[in-house]
């Protein structure tokens, strides 16, 4: 066994001897270690209630016949890091969560691991270290959050963030706002709707990296338990068989994976971290790749923030195999590929069901016929751009005047205060990996816009990203960005900026002449940093790449 090098042998009777000092036994010891990374805090709604979910992986860790040794890595909650400085830290806690992963693991020399997450960076981080170890590994998660109630309508976080822009236009009174942010997210949970958390959870399952029903399971009921427990008892297996994530992390498998993201109008943050997480693996995958696959892939359900159903529903109607079941008709899914259940996904798929034709549309009456999210190019954004067309409300071409923001703040400011009207396009530039830094998540602008009724006639653009939550004509990651004097930091007040979604374009209509003045005048915007964030900015790469490190 890999442990072996950690507990066999006369020189390691210290080692043993400070296992037993944890009250771990001989048989204990002769078992497979098995190590648990859990993301446990009391800091974010998906993660308050993952102890629960570790005991649940122990017991079924020992009823197979392995020993679980749990540790910890840190998380961040994207909602309460929204719309400050803080969210500068959370794309960048993705590495750390990584790298901490890597180091105790490696450290340990564990036989098999189980990675436990529920939230947005949390899970990529994860997934970016199991692909890096490559030891045999599952991950599960805390499962998805409920929707809340107000008078009479579900609702979730997304629909608070809105809320906000609906008072600030009198839409909406204090009052209900405090009784709808108390009654919005009832529980724990990753926030209810398909909003990057669990997009990130479905496309575990969608890889083959966690068990059935992992993807959609909700964070309450009984099958999380179930899961967990199963999820502990097949870990000794992998091991057994010596199953790595090399094994199942395949070209294949990720194409599998942005057909259900597709399919799913899932959030843009999967193309950042699908990316890095391929890039651990060893994998080849690019925008293009992203967009390939969203030409032939119908989108089969609606979830908020695009649609009235939420994750919990998906879970009612088939699951995430539910999905990848309709898809497969269309000969888009790789059946023939091994998981993580130690079945192929054909298998898998022939006790797949779909129960409720409203949540998961038939192949002959799709939302769309492309998926949900869309990779743009052009004169503003020559390295790409993405946009998550399934939340775009009809629109198809846009040309509107910009109005330019060096910060999050700076926009948000103006939106709130009516500054920003019909016909604008709101350009929020230094947002992105190395300008932000961090690659800040523009929930509150693009919320704000929304919730004044604006989002039909306001576009955003950015060089940072936006939230799973988050609908309207929003344009993220353009690459090059501003902090490397990509054409975004040349836009001015007052230019016209066309979005052509049938062309797949977003252009700056300025004169290439002016445009090369102004590349001359331009100067990089130097901010102060220190700790963490000076280190990343320097290491990190274009969101193109998936802002992985340079190495």
């Amino acid at each position: 066994m890999r442990s072996d090098v950690v507990k066999r042998g006369i020189e390691r009777a210290p080692h043993r001897s400070l296992f037993k000092a944890m009250g771990l036994t001989d048989e204990e010891l002769d078992r497979p270690l098995i190590g648990i990374a859990n993301s446990f805090n009391e800091l974010i709604p998906g993660h308050i209630h993952l102890r629960k979910i570790a005991e649940a992986v122990k017991a079924g860790i020992r009823m197979a016949g392995g020993t679980p040794l749990e540790f910890n890595t840190i998380g961040i909650c994207d909602g309460i890091a929204m719309n400050h400085s803080g969210m500068k830290y959370s794309l960048p806690s993705r590495e750390l969560i990584a790298d901490s992963v890597e180091l105790v693991a490696q450290a340990y020399h564990f036989d098999g691991i189980v990675m436990i997450a529920s939230c947005d960076k949390i899970i990529p981080g994860m997934l970016m270290a199991m692909a890096r170890l490559d030891v045999p590994a599952i991950f599960v998660s805390g499962g998805p959050m409920l929707p809340g109630r107000f008078r009479g309508e579900y609702v979730d976080v997304k629909t608070v963030f809105e809320a906000v822009g609906a008072v600030k236009a009198g839409k909406m009174s204090l009052e209900e706002l405090k009784l709808l942010e108390s009654v919005a997210c009832p529980g724990c949970g990753s926030c209810a709707g398909m909003f990057t958390a669990n997009t990130m959870n479905a496309l575990t399952e969608a890889l083959g990296v966690s068990m059935p029903w992992n993807g959609t399971a909700p964070a309450v009921y009984a099958h999380r338990i179930r899961i967990a427990k199963k999820t502990g008892m097949q870990i000794v297996k992998l091991v057994e068989e010596d199953v790595k994530p090399s094994d199942i992390m395949t070209k294949e498998a990720f194409e599998d994976a942005i057909a259900v993201d597709m399919a799913l109008g899932g959030s843009t943050n999967t193309v950042l971290h699908l990316m890095a997480i391929a890039h651990e693996a060893g994998v080849d995958l690019t925008l293009d790749d992203f967009d390939r696959i969203s030409e032939i892939t119908p989108t089969l359900a609606k979830l908020s923030p695009a649609g009235k159903h939420f994750v919990v529903d998906l879970y009612e109607a088939g699951g995430i195999l539910g999905v990848m079941k309709r898809l497969a008709k269309k000969g888009i899914i790789h059946e023939d590929r091994m998981t993580v259940a130690l079945k192929t996904v054909k298998e898998l798929l022939e006790r797949a069901f779909v129960a409720r034709d409203d949540v998961i549309r038939p192949l002959d009456n799709p939302y769309s016929p492309r998926g949900g999210i869309m990779i743009l190019r052009g004169t503003l954004a020559p390295d790409g751009a993405v946009i998550k067309v399934s939340a775009v409300n009809g629109v198809t071409v846009f040309e509107g005047t910009a109005k330019v923001y060096d910060s999050e703040e700076e926009a948000t400011k103006a939106i709130l205060s009516g500054e920003v009207e019909k016909g604008d396009v709101v350009v929020i530039r230094y947002e992105g990996p190395r300008g932000g830094p961090g690659m800040r998540e523009m929930l509150t602008p693009t919320s704000a816009i929304a919730g004044m009724g604006l989002d039909k006639d306001v576009a955003l653009i950015t060089d940072g990203r936006f939230s799973g939550a988050t609908r309207g004509i929003s344009i993220g990651h353009v690459s090059p960005e501003a902090a490397e004097g990509g054409p975004i930091a040349l836009v001015e007040n007052g230019d016209r900026i066309r979005i052509d979604l049938k062309a797949k374009r977003v252009d700056l209509l300025v004169d290439e002449g002016e445009l090369e003045e102004r590349r001359k005048r331009w100067k990089p915007k130097v901010k102060p940093l220190k700790g963490y964030l000076k280190r990343y900015s320097e290491l990190v790469t274009s969101s193109n790449t998936g802002a992985v490190y340079k190495f």
